[in-house]
């Protein structure tokens, strides 16, 4: 009788592994939005259950200007933006798939994110007011909206917008120009602005922009007055 069981258990159990064997494979699509899930890891909003990814030190893609998207994944794989993460990511892709890349997460809807309270005082961010909106002619500081539009919402198809990113970010992205960890293509404009900014302007400026709410529309402005106040690498039109 045990032997007999034991019979059935095997060729129940050899049953199972032929069904298995036979059963096709479960076909991912190879589409561009799977290959790109692997961003959503750090760069998504919320995760599964709705819970904020990341928001502090990753910035939403969406909406971003393609070229922007575009030279930041270029300075991460020629070493011009340090994040070993990102670099390994691209280390080996070619320009093209870098731009369709871009224009991938551009195509997508901008995150609207809610201001934050930055707890600075009313002078503090009365100074960030006046940097991002007059700059300081005396020591050669164009204002943000001199680049980065009136709307604060970046500029086709180089310029990336400044409301909507959190403090910390930003103040990182400030540390990292000062620290030579990020870089531009030259002339690096981005750079030589954060030289002549003392730490005390940085705080007031990302205090600033993080209190600001998102304009109703957050999409990237199509043109902005030329010259721009510098000239800056990553944006050719401006070289």
């Amino acid at each position: 009788m045990r032997s007999h069981s034991l019979r059935l258990s095997l060729a129940s159990l050899f049953g199972l592994l032929a069904c298995t064997a036979t059963a096709a494979p479960q076909t991912v699509p190879d589409t561009l939005d799977q290959r790109l899930l692997a961003c959503a890891t750090c760069h998504a909003r919320v995760d599964a259950r709705g819970n904020p990814v990341n928001d502090s030190f990753y910035p939403r893609l969406g909406g971003k200007p393609a070229g922007y998207l575009y030279h930041q994944l270029i300075n991460f794989r020629d070493g011009r933006r340090q994040y070993p993460v990102m670099t390994y990511l691209v280390d080996h892709l070619p320009d093209d798939y870098l731009k369709e890349i871009g224009r991938h997460f551009a195509a997508q809807p901008p995150t609207v994110l809610p201001a934050q309270s930055s707890g600075l005082s009313a002078a503090v961010l009365q100074r960030g007011r006046q940097l991002v909106h007059d700059g300081d002619a005396a020591r050669k500081i164009p204002a943000c909206i001199a680049c980065h539009g009136a709307r604060l919402t970046g500029v086709q198809p180089n310029i990336p917008g400044l409301v909507g990113l959190p403090r910390d970010y930003v103040n990182a992205q400030f540390g990292a120009w000062r620290n030579k960890v990020r870089r531009a293509h030259a002339p690096d404009c981005m750079a030589e602005i954060t030289a002549r900014l003392s730490l005390d302007d940085v705080a007031a400026v990302s205090g600033w922009l993080a209190a600001q709410p998102m304009p109703a529309d957050p999409r990237p402005a199509e043109s902005i007055t030329r010259p721009l106040p510098m000239a800056c690498g990553s944006d050719p039109e401006a070289r």
